[in-house]
């Protein structure tokens, strides 16, 4: 259960790791000498090869501001359907995606139905200087008025995703042995995404149809997603070549890493997108209920993206303008 259920919170599990997603704690990384920071970039690029997914500790993010943001999303979530359709949003927007608004699995092909979630989604507040980039990317964020303290946290969260986004895109650069900045000087006006996603019971879902997931399988579609999530049954999974899908690890300290798409391309896929999918609530705990705070990390509009050539990666796409492809993501996966 989320903060702030009546059923009171679900209990940690036992902290975990796997060969394929490992843990990483990014302390040496910003302080430790050459030969820590060499040890971790050389983990970080054998993990993005096998799942394209790590937990990160020593990243600094409080953990009482994660727990205050979700009691104040879920104060939103359980308001009246009519008290939450004042600021429904479309996909890629900013508001709230109510039941039915997107279904993941449509982004790599598989037909599903509609994903078992609702979720509030905030961006940039920023505007920018070109017109047509602003009409298309910039839309204030709506901040509900119900939960007014919804804000200043969100805001400083994001503050702190774009610091640890900076890092770990530093870190990326290093483990490819290119330079820090490669990955970062695209990022000076990123359109970056924050979903606060809520996952309900089966009491307020109802029951599940076939195929049907809180999530679907699917890819994320920017650089970099900084995850912090519960655990539950209905949990994450992530798919790899050699186990097929699995739970992921969950450390109750840790953020969960993984790449997207973009950056896959960056890489010539020598860094695989992961690919992952969030279960239904299970027949066995149907009231489970469980939130995540989900930052997409994206580029400056415009920014083309062009596949690294060997030896580090290969030139396996043709260069696509970011914010095209994004854009062309976001749409299919878009219902109605």
């Amino acid at each position: 259960m989320s903060p702030g259920s009546p059923n009171g919170p679900s209990p940690s599990p036992t902290p975990s790791s796997s060969p394929r997603v490992p843990t990483v704690d990014l302390r040496p990384w910003l302080s430790g000498d050459a030969g820590a920071r060499g040890a971790i970039a050389r983990t970080v690029d054998e993990a993005l090869r096998s799942a394209g997914f790590l937990l990160v500790t020593g990243h600094g993010v409080d953990p009482d501001l994660r727990t205050r943001i979700r009691v104040a999303a879920r104060g939103f979530f359980t308001l009246p359907a009519e008290v939450k359709q004042a600021y429904e949003a479309k996909v890629g927007g900013r508001g709230w995606l109510g039941p039915g608004a997107e279904a993941n699995g449509y982004a790599e092909g598989t037909e599903t139905p509609p994903d078992l979630k609702e979720s509030l989604t905030f961006a940039t507040h920023e505007p920018f200087e070109d017109p047509v980039v602003n009409a298309e990317w910039y839309a204030p964020n709506v901040w509900p008025s119900q939960v007014p303290e919804l804000r200043p946290l969100c805001e400083e969260y994001l503050a702190r995703m774009a610091e640890l986004e900076n890092h770990l895109l530093a870190l990326l650069g290093d483990a490819l042995g290119l330079e820090p900045d490669f990955f970062t000087r695209h990022m000076s006006h990123p359109t970056y995404g924050f979903n606060i996603n809520w996952y309900p019971g089966r009491e307020v879902i109802g029951e599940p149809e076939p195929g049907q997931f809180r999530i679907g399988p699917h890819t994320d579609f920017g650089t970099v997603t900084i995850l912090d999530r519960q655990a539950g049954k209905g949990g994450l999974q992530v798919y790899t070549d050699e186990g097929g899908w699995e739970d992921a690890p969950f450390d109750p300290d840790a953020l969960t890493i993984n790449i997207g798409d973009l950056m896959a391309r960056w890489t010539g896929d020598r860094w695989r997108s992961g690919r992952h999918r969030v279960l239904p609530p299970p027949a066995d705990v149907p009231a489970e209920e469980l939130m995540s705070l989900v930052y997409f990390g994206e580029c400056t509009p415009g920014t083309r993206v062009e596949s690294v050539p060997a030896p580090v990666g290969r030139v396996a796409y043709e260069p696509v303008d970011s914010h095209v492809y994004l854009r062309q993501k976001l749409d299919s996966i878009t219902v109605g």
